[in-house]
């Protein structure tokens, strides 16, 4: 019995002495420079996003914090990228509702499960989708877009197929019963520039992306898609009081990295982003360019992206949308 006693009690030694490593490292995280992925171009509110929070952790953990802008395919270029890193912290994602919900709603053979290839750390921030259309437009309102698509078919432009810009284009489409060509661009900057080259005649894209040119005179804004109006454009009426009710689509962010993730490192990513994410000035910065910034545990924000890619799949597969051309 005691040379039994003996071994369990040796078996429980080399357990904890193969635990400290792992301990050490948690506790010592991060070590070296951190690489935070994001699958879209620069400019984008996944990009501000990712660098603004980027300082921030450098700030907080005195290693550098390095946005790396992998674009293509829909954000699925960054999607693979993170999903085969080491789970040991160094690699983070900015990830968004159109790689964890829609393109998984709209693409059944994607090259990864947006649930079992991630560690969900925290949510960041929902935007909503604007519609705009140039100065020199005769729609002053969606209901003037409407009559207008009604007489001829006219085009929008968006940030890609399956973002949320899209899929507002799309249901706005079929809530106002009109005909419009989707024309996809790489980021919400290629729409903008298109709808003021006359190449589109309206385009939903990121209220960040649009405000310069909206204050600049240069594109009118006809809608939003949230179900009340925005503090920072409270002069832009939502799509709901113009006829369609109910209507609401938001574009959320946040931050991954790759599954089995280490819970002592997931804590302190989580409890530095959350006060990040909840400082008076950060919140302020964003809020003014119509997004509005958010912080959860890694439990609360994983459900909530399980809920997102069960209710876009559902969405979606009503509105006869079910995969990427």
């Amino acid at each position: 019995m005691r040379a039994m006693h003996a071994c369990i009690w040796k078996g429980v030694a080399l357990l904890v002495l193969a635990a400290a490593p792992v301990c050490a490292h948690a506790q010592d995280y991060p070590t070296r420079p951190v690489r935070f992925i994001v699958g879209f171009v620069p400019g984008g509110i996944a990009d501000l996003l990712a660098r603004a929070l980027a300082q921030k952790l450098t700030d907080a953990w005195g290693q550098q914090v390095i946005v790396d802008n992998r674009a293509g395919g829909g954000g699925v270029i960054s999607m693979q990228l993170v999903g085969k890193a080491a789970p040991d912290g160094y690699t983070l994602l900015m990830g968004s509702s159109t790689q964890f919900s829609i393109n998984p709603a709209l693409r059944p053979n994607l090259p990864y499960d947006p649930v079992r290839d991630y560690t969900p750390i925290s949510n960041a921030a929902i935007t909503p989708v604007i519609l705009t259309v140039p100065a020199a437009s005769a729609a002053r309102s969606l209901q003037d877009l409407i009559q207008l698509a009604k007489k001829d078919t006219l085009s929008y432009g968006s940030t890609g197929y399956g973002g949320a810009p899209h899929i507002a284009g799309e249901l706005f489409k079929r809530a106002a019963g009109v005909p419009m060509t989707h024309i996809p661009f790489k980021g919400g900057g290629e729409s903008i520039v298109a709808i003021m080259g006359g190449h589109v005649q309206a385009s939903f894209g990121a209220v960040s992306t649009a405000q310069p040119h909206l204050r600049g005179g240069r594109l009118r804004a006809l809608g939003v898609t949230t179900v009340k109006r925005m503090s920072a454009i409270p002069d832009v009426p939502t799509f709901a009081e113009q006829g369609l009710p109910g209507f609401e689509v938001v574009q959320w962010y946040g931050v991954f990295a790759p599954a089995g993730l280490p819970p002592a490192v997931l804590r302190k990513t989580n409890d530095t982003l959350v006060r990040a994410l909840g400082a008076a000035d950060f919140r302020e910065q964003f809020n003014a360019q119509g997004v509005e910034l958010m912080q959860s545990t890694p439990a609360v924000f994983g459900g909530y992206v399980k809920g997102e890619l069960a209710r876009w799949t559902k969405v979606l597969k009503e509105m006869g949308i079910n995969e990427a051309p």
